[in-house]
């Protein structure tokens, strides 16, 4: 029968620092790193973080040192206090010794190695462990990515055992007489984990003995269906850009993909904008690249995400869009209101009035330069009259830049709108006194199309 202990994972000649609390899933994890260490060449060490929660603590530092000395096992211990952390922190106890635990870790095996022969981590995480994982997270709720278990492989941290059921450790090491140090916590039932482990997993055994190998096997499968459901959204998303604000994609990139592909594409886009979300923002970033409305906008942890017509824009938390600026009397000469240039000067209309929409003659008045209001109409040429707002929906122009177009008005008429053009009824008459107009915008992503 094949040895369901990972070597693999391991390469020959590498240094492996191996997580030893002296429990009986971590003796054996050792035991194992030490036939590596015979057959291919490892270096190994173990690394011992003393908690302080527990009257036998000290017990078990001192068990698994002498243990290490005698199988010539650099050893390296921590004392910290993880009640203390967890309060200044806000975490729960279990997951305070957890951040700090591999904190610790880390830490050693990056004194231990170099950039050229980096030192790996080892964990005793085993079948039952994995098992415990599925079930807590299929009991809280939990999608696909929730089901794939405890991987076997995240950055430098490798679990060699995930194969390896409970009682394959307990029959080891009675085998082969090797000790371990009980951790009565393990038996308190005040903590989730165990009430998973001491009662419910028992359950699932009395049915199938297999029953958390099984379930370990299965994770290994969804894992891989979602590593390629991951790797197909990938694609997706690297169609998106990178702008100033976070990150912008076209809609129709998600709305050609199968919804769960599309899902996952969501939560890459949020996460490369630097943004947070859980499943309810992924549904509804989706529904808002999917829906009709053009300027729809959803808030998401760090920021929001808001359609631009035909893009998807997901930004970090900015400063609130800045009014529009104020209104004020056009005057000759150059004008700037906003990011506009307005430039006016007093003429005798040539033989055509208007020569685009950013240059024309206007009738002489007392014009103000103002942003849009609402009722605002203008007729364009021999266009039928049409609302400034329908008219910049049309020409889809993003929501946010509507109200930072300028209108030049006399009274409440509107007599023309930057990049729009101006109003027939206002056009200066050839060879009579006229105000010559030309708008200029440094407007960044507008780009008015009548």
């Amino acid at each position: 029968m094949a040895d369901p202990f990972r070597f693999d994972l391991i390469p020959p000649g590498a240094g492996v620092l191996c997580a030893l609390s002296g429990g009986a899933d971590s003796m054996y994890l050792l035991c194992r790193l030490l036939d590596g260490r015979e057959r291919y060449g490892w270096t190994v060490y173990a690394a011992h973080l003393n908690h302080g929660l527990r009257l036998t603590a000290q017990r078990d530092e001192d068990f698994v040192r002498d243990w290490c000395r005698k199988q010539n096992v650099p050893l390296y211990t921590y004392h910290d206090n993880v009640e203390e952390y967890a309060f200044r922190e806000k975490l729960s106890v279990e997951e305070a010794g957890r951040v700090l635990r591999y904190r610790f870790l880390e830490d050693t095996a990056w004194e231990l190695g170099c950039a050229e022969h980096p030192v790996l981590i080892a964990t005793g995480h085993h079948a039952g462990d994995n098992a415990e994982t599925v079930l807590m997270n299929l009991i809280r709720g939990c999608g696909l990515n929730g089901l794939t278990g405890i991987p076997e492989r995240r950055g430098n941290v490798v679990r060699p055992m995930l194969d390896i059921t409970r009682r394959d450790i307990e029959d080891y090491l009675k085998e082969h007489g090797v000790p371990h140090a009980e951790d009565e916590t393990n038996a308190d039932p005040a903590y989730t984990r165990n009430k998973v482990r001491l009662r419910l997993l028992p359950l699932l055994e009395e049915l199938n003995p297999r029953a958390a190998a099984h379930i370990a096997a299965a994770a290994r499968r969804v894992r891989e269906d979602e590593q390629e459901l991951s790797r197909q959204a990938a694609l997706a998303a690297a169609q998106a850009l990178d702008v100033p604000e976070g990150v912008a994609v076209n809609v129709q990139a998600l709305r050609e993909l199968p919804r769960p592909i599309a899902l996952r594409a969501c939560a890459q886009l949020l996460n490369r904008a630097g943004l947070g979300g859980e499943a309810v923002h992924l549904e509804q970033l989706l529904c808002l690249a999917q829906g009709d409305d053009p300027s729809a906008r959803l808030n998401v942890p760090g920021g929001g995400a808001r359609r631009q017509y035909e893009l998807l824009v997901l930004s970090r938390q900015a400063a609130p869009e800045p009014e529009p600026p104020a209104s004020m009397e056009l005057v000759e000469g150059e004008s700037r209101w906003g990011s506009w240039t307005v430039r006016c000067i007093r003429a005798e209309c040539p033989g055509k009035a208007y020569v685009s929409p950013q240059e024309f003659y206007l009738k002489p008045g007392r014009y103000l330069i103002r942003p849009r209001r609402e009722g605002d109409t203008i007729t364009l040429g021999r266009r039928p009259e049409k609302s400034l707002k329908r008219l910049m929906i049309d020409a889809r122009v993003p929501a946010a830049l509507r109200e930072r177009i300028p209108v030049l008005a006399l009274g409440a008429q509107v007599a023309a709108a930057g990049g729009f053009g101006p109003e027939r009824a206002f056009l200066a008459e050839p060879g009579q006194p006229a105000v010559h107009i030309i708008l200029k915008t440094e407007e960044n992503g507008l780009c008015i199309k009548t």
